[in-house]
Order: C-alpha cells, then sequence, then structure tokens
C-alpha cells in the first residue's frame, strides 16, 4: 500500500474511486482483494465519514423543484435546469436540457408532432441522435413566409436532423383568410394524408407562449390580421401550438380557430407524450395553464420558473420538510398566536376609495380628481400647451408609489387601479384628455399583463380622440425573465427613476419623440432586485397573502407578492447586498468614474434604519468599483402594502440623464429644488 494512504485501506480504496476514476474491478486488481470487498470498503467510508459526498446547491435545489412538479401535476417526468446567475440566455440552457432528454425520450419508430418557437428550435439545433431507424418527425402547424428563424418549417427540419428522420411538412398556411379557404385545404388528398400522419403522433414537442408584449406571439407576425384583445378580453394566458387557452386551460374560442390550419388541443391530449419547453418568469401562468388542461406530461424548465409555477398554484412549501413528530406527539400553537394582522381599516371593501379620498385631501396642493373621480387624478400645476403630458399608473397598495409622483415637473396625470390590479381604460383616457396640451401624451407604466391590457385599450380610445400616444413599459426586474427577454421583465421600484426622467423630459418641451426615447434609455439603465423577509397582508382578508418560513428570505420577489428566484435561510445585510449588487454587475457594465443613481426602497414594513444598513453596503460595492453615486434616495418609494423587505435600484447616468434626474420637481413624494 502506498505510504500516502497511511496504511488505512478504506481510504486507498477511496482515492482510486473518487479521485482517480477507476472502476471496482480495476481498484480490485490494484489493491489485490474482491470486488465485493471493494464495494464494501466504499459503502463503510461513506458511513464512517471518511467520504462525504455533496450535490452543488443550485442543482440540488433543481432536483427538488423537478420532484415537486411531477408529483403535484402528475408527470410521467420533469427536467429542471438550476437557475444559473450568469448571462448565459434562459433560451440555451432549456435548449440544451432538452436536447438531452430526448436522447431518452425518442425511440426508433416514433413518429414525433413538432410545434414552433424559439425554444423548440433551440432543441432541435442542439440535439444530435443517432441510432434511431424509422422515426417521422411532422410539421404540427402549418407554415409561414414570415423571416423569423423559428417557423414551423425550420423548427420541423432541425429536429428531423437531429433524429436523422423522415420529415413531413404541413402543406399549407397556418392561417388563412376563412373557414372555407380551411376547409378546402383540408380536403386537398395531400394535405388529408398529412394530417393523417399529425393524428398518428405519439410524442410531441412544443412550447408555451405568454401573451407578454414580447412573447413569441407578438413577435411572429402570426396574428397580424386579428387583435389579440379578443382573447385578452376572453381571459387567455397562453398559447400552446397556435390555440389559445384560459388560466385553467380551457380552449378560448375567437376568430382564428376557423382559420388556423394545425395541430388542436384535442389532438394533442391524444399523443402519449406530450412534451413542454418553457422558461421565463413572464411563462408561469401560461405553463400552469398548460399543466392545468392536461396539455403537457413532459415539462422542461427552469428552476424559478418551476418554483413560481408550484408558488402559483399553492404549493408554497417546496423546501420545507414536514417535522418528525412521534405518533403521541401533538402541535398547539402557543397561547396568544394571531392568523389575522391588524390594520386601520372601516370598511375592508372601501379601502382603495377611503385611501384616495384622504389623499386628495392631503395633497390638494398637488393633484385634483378629474370629472370627480378619485380614480384619475391630474396634477394641479403640470399640464400645459405645447407640452408632452405624462400619464402613469397602476394598481394601489404601492403608496407612495404612482399617485406621489404627480406634479410639476414629473407626471400629468395618473390612473389608480384597486389593489395590485390595473386601472381600467375609461379613467386611463380620461388622464389622456386632461395632461394633453397638444403636444401628445406619453404612457409610463408597469410591463403587467393587466396593465398592457387596459392601457392599450386607452391608448386606441385616446387616438381615436385626436390625440397622439407613446408607451413605455417599465421592465427594471432583472430577477423577473433573463437577459435575452429583456422586454419580458417586471416594472418594480426601478420605475420612480423612470418617471423622474419621463417627467423632466416632458416638462423641459422636448417633443414626443425625444420625451420616448430618453424615457426607453432611462428603463434600459435601471437595475432592481427585491427581497422579501415577510408576506404583505390584504386589507380584504387581513392575512398573508403568502407563504416564507420564519427563518427565510425571498430573492426576487415581485411587488405583488409574485415568488422570486431562489429562497434560502436567512443571512446577513451585507450578504444579501452582495447577492443582489453581484447580480446587477452581470449586467450593468459600469466602471470606475462611472456615476449612478441609487434607490434603497422599503417594501412599506421594514424601517428606514435597516435600509440605511442596506445603502452603507451599496456604496462600499459602488465604491471599490470606482463608481460614483450622483444621487440617492432612502424610504417608502414604492412599497407593497405591508410586506417586510426591500429593494436595490441603480440607474446608470449619462450627461442627458443627469441633468434631467436633477431637474426640479414638486410631488408629494420627490422635491427636487433649483440649485
Amino acid at each position: 500500500m502506498p505510504l500516502r494512504y497511511g496504511d488505512d485501506p478504506y481510504v486507498w480504496a477511496c482515492w482510486l474511486y473518487y479521485e482517480d476514476g477507476m472502476t471496482q474491478g480495476d481498484i480490485a486488481d490494484v489493491m489485490g482483494i474482491s470486488r465485493a470487498t471493494v464495494n464494501s470498503y466504499l459503502a463503510e467510508a461513506r458511513e464512517r465519514g471518511i467520504v462525504n459526498i455533496a450535490i452543488e446547491p443550485a442543482r440540488l435545489a433543481s432536483l427538488t423543484v423537478a420532484q415537486a412538479l411531477k408529483r403535484h401535476f402528475g408527470l410521467a417526468d420533469c427536467l429542471v435546469v438550476p437557475s444559473e446567475e450568469t448571462a448565459r440566455p434562459l433560451i440555451d440552457r432549456i435548449g440544451a436540457a432538452g436536447a438531452q432528454a430526448l436522447h431518452r425520450l425518442i425511440k426508433s419508430g416514433d413518429t414525433i408532432a413538432v410545434s414552433w418557437g424559439r425554444t423548440v428550435l433551440a432543441i432541435g439545433e442542439r440535439a444530435e441522435i443517432g441510432g434511431l431507424q424509422d422515426v417521422t418527425v411532422v410539421q404540427a402547424t402549418g407554415g409561414t413566409r414570415a423571416s423569423f428563424a423559428y417557423t414551423p418549417e425550420l423548427c420541423a427540419a432541425a429536429l428531423a436532423n437531429a433524429v436523422h428522420g423522415k420529415l413531413i411538412n404541413l402543406s399549407a398556411p397556418a392561417i388563412v383568410s376563412s373557414n372555407a379557404v380551411r376547409e378546402a385545404f383540408l380536403h386537398e388528398p395531400l394535405i388529408e394524408s398529412q394530417f393523417q400522419a399529425l393524428a398518428g403522433a405519439n410524442k410531441a414537442i412544443f412550447g408555451v407562449s405568454s401573451l407578454r408584449p414580447n412573447s413569441t406571439i407578438h413577435t411572429s407576425g402570426f396574428f397580424q390580421s386579428v387583435s389579440l384583445q379578443d382573447y385578452l378580453a376572453k381571459g387567455a394566458v397562453g398559447v400552446v401550438s397556435g390555440r389559445f387557452i384560459d388560466g385553467y386551460g380551457r380552449p378560448i374560442r375567437g376568430p382564428l380557430d376557423d382559420c388556423t390550419i394545425g395541430i388542436s388541443l384535442e389532438m394533442l391530449k391524444n399523443v402519449d407524450l406530450r412534451i413542454a419547453a418553457a422558461g421565463g418568469f413572464d411563462k408561469v401562468p401560461a405553463i400552469l395553464a398548460a399543466l392545468r388542461g392536461g396539455y403537457v406530461n413532459v415539462l422542461i424548465t427552469d428552476a424559478a420558473t418551476g418554483r413560481g409555477i408550484l408558488h402559483a398554484d399553492g404549493v408554497t412549501d417546496i423546501d420545507q420538510r414536514p417535522p418528525r413528530l412521534r405518533p403521541d406527539s401533538q402541535t398547539t400553537l402557543p397561547s396568544g398566536a394571531r392568523t389575522r394582522v391588524k390594520k386601520f381599516l372601516n370598511d375592508p371593501d372601501k379601502v382603495v376609495e377611503e385611501m384616495l379620498d384622504g389623499a386628495v385631501r392631503a395633497h390638494r396642493n398637488h393633484l385634483s380628481p378629474i370629472d370627480k373621480s378619485h380614480r384619475a387624478l391630474v396634477a394641479r400645476d403640470g399640464p400645459r400647451p405645447g407640452k408632452v403630458g405624462l400619464v402613469i399608473g397602476g394598481g394601489s397598495g404601492h403608496e407612495p408609489g404612482f399617485l406621489g409622483y404627480v406634479g410639476k415637473g414629473l407626471a400629468d396625470a395618473v390612473a389608480i387601479g384597486n389593489i395590485f390590479s390595473s386601472p381600467p381604460p375609461i379613467p386611463i383616457l380620461h388622464c389622456a384628455k386632461a395632461a394633453s396640451g397638444g403636444a401628445g401624451v406619453l404612457f409610463v407604466y408597469g410591463n403587467y399583463a393587466g396593465d398592457v391590457m387596459n392601457f392599450e385599450m386607452a391608448a386606441e380610445l385616446t387616438e381615436t380622440a385626436g390625440i397622439s400616444v407613446r408607451t413605455v413599459l417599465t421592465t427594471d426586474d432583472i430577477t423577473s425573465s433573463p437577459i435575452e427577454d429583456r422586454d419580458g421583465r417586471r416594472g418594480v421600484a426601478g420605475s420612480f427613476f423612470t418617471f423622474k426622467i419621463a417627467g423632466a423630459a416632458c416638462d423641459l418641451g422636448l417633443s414626443l419623440d425625444a420625451c420616448e426615447a430618453v424615457t426607453r434609455k432611462a428603463n434600459l439603465r435601471t437595475y432592481t432586485i427585491g427581497v422579501a423577509l415577510e408576506p404583505c397582508s390584504m386589507p380584504q382578508t387581513q392575512r398573508p397573502n403568502f407563504e416564507i418560513g420564519a427563518e427565510d428570505i425571498e430573492f426576487g420577489m415581485g411587488i405583488h407578492g409574485e415568488p422570486g428566484v431562489m429562497r434560502e435561510k436567512m443571512i446577513s445585510a451585507d450578504e444579501i447586498v452582495d447577492r443582489v449588487m453581484d447580480r446587477i454587475f452581470v449586467e450593468m457594465k459600469a466602471g470606475k468614474g462611472s456615476r449612478v443613481a441609487v434607490l434603497v426602497n422599503s417594501f412599506g414594513a421594514t424601517p428606514v434604519m435597516e435600509l440605511y444598513i442596506l445603502f452603507r453596503r451599496v456604496e462600499q460595492r459602488l465604491n471599490a468599483k470606482g463608481i460614483v453615486i450622483e444621487a440617492n434616495w432612502i424610504g417608502h418609494y414604492f412599497t407593497s402594502l405591508d410586506m417586510v423587505g426591500a429593494s436595490i435600484s441603480i440607474m446608470e447616468l449619462d450627461g442627458e440623464l443627469t441633468e434631467l434626474l436633477h431637474h426640479p420637481c414638486d410631488t408629494a413624494a420627490l422635491k427636487i429644488r433649483k440649485e
């Protein structure tokens, strides 16, 4: 025995196995013992603690999420890739994972229906499966003349090449002009035979599209002839193989149904193995709907999305193991324990109206109701002839968010919805008319499905009234979607900076085009991450709207209680800031000599004392890189009712943004004086 093993055969066997990578048979020959003895040495070494096997935390978390998804939704299988803190595109990671999964899922003799989309194409381009025979790949949706790279034809061809199989294309357009044209195509003998092959598929590969403005559905050009508002108004949350579904997976009937040539949802359900590959926080409602509808029995996604799906469907104990109790033990709540949160309320159903009434009374020097409605407020000293009007808005519960930023030099009008809900189109329209000074109106609001739908409807009504409208969505929450899906991110506390820049540009008399351009620049240069310690509680129920463990912390939490991307045990304030800043530095390329603005924002229940502790570390991290803080704000600027937590927002400045940031304004929540 070599001296370095210290006459310990257990150490010798473990070194050869784990470090040198030898097989048990080879080890038996080297050590001069039987293979059974080698196996015994290795097992006993683990029991004695000579060898400790650890799984990388991120991979362990993804395995936990995969098991929970498989169990909760009754899936045949589930593959979850870890959520990486890198700029590697999520589509690439899911594509690679899907390609890996196909090696196990695809067999000789299979007929595979292939839908279209960016993720489906990524799988086909990364897969290379040899040794298969008699595999047929069928294009699941009709063709298109669109120029994007992930057409149905290209997706099907990529997968056929990957499996070296026979390709059957659908020789018909995906969308035709009428049901009569569709029926004529379907009765053509060639297309009939192609549909027979599609109906015989035993496996299907498809993506799931959200209905966010940046989704494949919006950018593909497939549905240019039909307004998606028809489907959104009926509760559509996503698209599977060109078919719209609601939050429970039920098909949504609309004008496209009789004009679409491709696999139907009923046909998809008849396929034995239905493989869905999709990821991104914006897709959580759509993927959940597809799972609820039974269209998926193999899911390929990422850990953050998977966790969001489970949380959205009420599974909040993913990482929590139940306590081990003796059979005779009983758990009781400690005396005095409460399950409701006390609040200053009169009638919970009137909380928003009473809050707005109080706000108008408190800030009558800054804002006033439009047409006596507290849901549409206008700045008393804002709109003026020849000036672009700035309209902002969103749900209540974020105070001073939205209404606190109405006044001279900032927003001209604000539309307010119910708690965490979008304002309806009519109050937004009233705001647009009140803010208009003849130079057009700029809408700036957070990127949420309800807000997008209602503001878009209001924009159409405003345009009809002869007022030009431009829209900028705030998308500063960098944890809510990967970097390649920047337009799919949520707008959170960093909206504060975007509102400020937009208000200054409008107040200086810039054109509508110029106001839009600089507002977009401000949004693209703003990075936010939120961290939650305790949930918020809704006035109507006076109960928490989500659960978080007594010793847990959640990174990436949304301002409505949307799940974050990582939940782990509580750590120190400096460690929290370090993780946030490390993630921001991945995307923000500011270096020595750069200037930034900083917002350390309370979610409602976090005191300013703790915010200063967070800011202290933010300043240290920026200073270490030679980055100068041009301006900072610490306090309650964009809350989430009474949530315990905070967010850190950084806006990277240039000369133009710096000038606009310092431009004077006078609102209830923000006052900047002229120097």
